[in-house]
């Protein structure tokens, strides 16, 4: 065997071997930069931004029946699609999730290795929560409005129905609602659905 044909080998195993590891990382898959609101306000824009949003917000939609439009508006008000979005409450990530149910979600699923930098991880948060929301709460996976106020709130609170008392958490869910309103027919017009 030629020297030449030697170091091509091994060249190729080595960039194998790299291309394996890289697949087995465990570093957060998120856009290093927000998008703009320009892009944010725009599925289509956002998607031609980076598709990795729209891809995570699909899969999360197949394992919990949450439509993808209905799982990025929330990612839309809660962080604006910035994997590092904090707020006073100690929430965190894109689905500006607090540690305890966080932890609660992990335990549930069992994906301990979810991080809310993560916006594959984040959006199937925000399916299961939602999709819990469904089953405790009877609201439908398609209403945004009532499923944004079960997530501000909390279950337990949506049940005890808090948000009458905070006519500005309302007012949230109504923006989440429109957003997502906005996405569906944004998504259809640029062929993301039928």
């Amino acid at each position: 065997m030629s020297v030449r044909r030697t170091f091509r080998r091994r060249g190729l195993l080595a960039l194998v071997i790299t291309l394996l590891l890289a697949g087995c990382s465990t570093s957060p898959v998120y856009s290093p930069n927000r998008p703009p609101e320009r892009i944010a306000g725009d599925v289509c824009k956002l998607n031609r931004y980076d598709r990795t949003f729209l891809d995570a917000a699909r899969k999360a939609e197949r394992r919990w029946g949450v439509p993808a439009h209905v799982l990025l508006a929330f990612v839309h008000k809660e962080s604006r699609f910035s994997p590092t979005a904090r707020s006073a409450s100690g929430a965190y990530g894109y689905a500006q999730a607090k540690d305890g149910t966080w932890r609660e979600y992990q335990k549930a699923t069992g994906r301990w290795d979810a991080s809310r930098e993560d916006i594959y991880d984040a959006l199937d948060f925000i399916g299961w929560y939602n999709y819990v929301s469904h089953k405790r709460l009877g609201i439908s996976r398609w209403d945004a409005y009532r499923l944004y106020l079960a997530y501000h709130e909390g279950q337990g609170g949506y049940q005890r129905h808090t948000y009458e008392r905070r006519p500005w958490v309302k007012r949230l869910a109504r923006k989440v609602a429109d957003t997502a309103w906005r996405y569906r027919q944004q998504m259809k017009r640029c062929g993301l659905i039928r």
